[in-house]
């Protein structure tokens, strides 16, 4: 027989075959059964990511405080989880850089920490502590912008200074101009009793009213547990500290960002 005529042949027997398995019942049913299964996977699959993302949102204070509305506008684009995340990378970033300019990658020492290494403009002493975490602060903050930028949908402040009346329970914006000409004029004492968070996430356009707001902590040593800032006695919220001072006069969620313990609720 010849090579061609068998290869025929060959064609169609694999034809017949694959024509009788399409209407065999035995067939149909394998495919049924193939979809159906492929099916519950996925809905097993899905069931299983709701539950992770639930899951993550009870462990999470950021996921926990942004309200159900907005964090399902965000899971739209992104995993709602990937801003707590990248803030908290920001964090470590900045610490990482802030060190390496000056103890080339290892954390200064707590006598280095306590050191004094400048005066400010009005003769008070400046530790080391303290300088170093102002570097920090600008480092974490632009990165933190870029973030928000890609993963917040609504508006956001950054450093923005608010007058605050608490007998009244009013609050109004100082504008970065008025600031900057204050602190230039030296006319600091007319800021007394101001308040500056780092970042304030807005849920619409009321720039007077905050979702979240948050603060970059940069405990000197590292060892040190962050923690907000108490008012002292010359402060008209002493006795109080910046978590219930911001939670008071803008009404989010007050949250720490550091390097050791991301974004955290003291």
């Amino acid at each position: 027989m010849r090579p061609v005529k068998i290869l025929w042949m060959a064609c169609a027997l694999l034809t017949a075959c694959a024509g009788g398995s399409r209407h065999s019942r035995h067939g149909e049913l394998g495919f049924v059964d193939t979809d159906t299964a492929a099916r519950a996977r996925y809905a097993a699959y899905v069931a299983e990511q709701a539950t992770a993302s639930a899951t993550r949102a009870a462990a999470s204070p950021l996921l926990r405080a942004i309200p159900p509305a907005m964090l399902a506008l965000m899971q739209q684009d992104h995993d709602a989880g990937e801003l707590e995340k990248q803030l908290a990378a920001c964090a470590v970033q900045a610490e990482q850089v802030g060190n390496a300019r000056y103890f080339q990658d290892r954390p200064p020492t707590r006598q280095e920490c306590a050191e004094v290494v400048e005066k400010d403009r009005c003769g008070n002493p400046v530790t080391r502590a303290m300088f170093l975490g102002k570097q920090k602060h600008v480092l974490a903050l632009q990165c933190a912008e870029e973030v928000l930028r890609r993963l917040w949908p609504a508006p956001f402040s950054i450093e923005q200074r608010y007058r605050y009346y608490p007998h009244v329970r009013m609050v109004e914006t100082v504008s970065k101009q008025k600031e900057a000409q204050l602190i230039a004029d030296g006319c600091t004492d007319e800021l007394r009793g101001t308040l500056k968070p780092d970042i304030v996430l807005h849920g619409d356009r009321n720039l007077l009213k905050s979702v979240l707001t948050l603060d970059f902590k940069f405990p000197c040593p590292a060892s040190n547990q962050p923690q907000w800032t108490s008012y002292g006695p010359g402060s008209p919220y002493f006795g109080s500290n910046q978590r219930t001072v911001y939670e008071a006069a803008l009404g989010g969620k007050p949250l720490l960002i550091s390097p050791q313990r991301g974004v955290w609720e003291p």
